[in-house]
């Protein structure tokens, strides 16, 4: 029995679909398709019924399935098992966000990709909190605050923020001086949140109100640069417009406690190797590159 066509198996009743299995696997769906007839035909049952709208597990595709993912994962521990160096082999799924992933991220994957010929590296960049385990993500690399959850992280370096208005705004409206004065300004913000901020050893919590969101921080850095309203947003996406003066550090006595940048990843299994190598050359690359955080401080 092929582990590509186990693990295509996976894929697909995890999508949902064989269209979506290709597209996470990087392969395309006939290559799918004839996978998934070749593991059915060795087999000698159906384990996918295929429809208009995607495709369903049948009953035995059902019971196979948890089968087959336990097989998959205990292969690939064994190998990392006998080959504990060398070069990184096989699929490796990383969610990133749009605000950083492309700019302070990638390089990171794309010099994992060239120490390592053999690994097949596929990267989603989007500012929305993906499902790891329904979407088959081995990790995702978040920034700022994390939510109580159950998955499991690892911290690999600070992230500094300040909360800026341009000049315009400032001239026009005034600044709050305390965190309490927040909600008689406009706030540009991600969503429904909670920004927070140090007033001396306490942890000030403020609900900040406005009529412009978006769930992409640099997008919000070109708002506050137009005038917008004020944000709170990290110093890597501020650096250039505070430097230029299209931005100004505001409400500067009680500054945001620094958050963080984030390796997370499923419950309930040991980190791969893939995983292990990724979060050490993240954690070397925040202390080589301290300018790209902002934390040349």
């Amino acid at each position: 029995m092929d582990l590509d066509d186990l693990q295509t198996f996976v894929e697909v009743a995890d999508a949902g679909g064989v269209s979506a299995a290709a597209r996470r696997l990087g392969v395309s769906k006939s290559i799918v398709s004839r996978r998934l007839f070749r593991l059915e035909a060795e087999l000698g049952v159906q384990l996918v019924a295929r429809t208009t709208r995607g495709a369903g597990l049948t009953e035995a595709g059902l019971t196979f399935r948890d089968h087959a993912a336990r097989v998959g994962a205990e292969i690939d521990a064994a190998r990392e098992t006998i080959l504990p160096t060398g070069d990184l082999r096989g699929h490796f799924r990383v969610a990133l966000p749009h605000s950083f992933g492309p700019t302070h991220f990638a390089p990171v994957l794309a010099e994992m990709a060239r120490r390592n010929p053999k690994l097949h590296i596929h990267s989603t960049y989007s500012d929305r909190i993906v499902d790891l385990v329904g979407e088959g993500f081995d990790c995702a690399l978040r920034v700022g605050y994390l939510q109580d959850s159950s998955l499991l992280a690892r911290r690999v370096g600070p992230i500094y923020g300040k909360l800026v208005a341009s000049p315009d705004y400032i001239q026009a409206h005034g600044f709050p001086e305390t965190p309490d004065e927040i909600v008689t300004h406009q706030s540009l913000m991600q969503g429904t949140e909670t920004w927070l901020f140090m007033d001396g050893e306490k942890i000030v919590s403020v609900q900040p109100q406005g009529r412009f969101k978006a769930d992409n921080a640099t997008a919000l850095a070109a708002a506050a640069a137009a005038g917008l309203g004020i944000a709170w947003l990290p110093d890597c996406i501020t650096y250039d417009y505070v430097r230029s003066g299209a931005l100004v550090p505001i409400m500067t006595r009680y500054p945001p406690p620094s958050a963080g940048a984030y390796v997370v990843r499923p419950p309930g299994r040991h980190p791969s190797r893939k995983l292990r190598v990724l979060t050490e050359m993240l954690i070397e690359h925040f202390e080589r590159n301290p300018q790209l955080w902002g934390l040349d401080r």
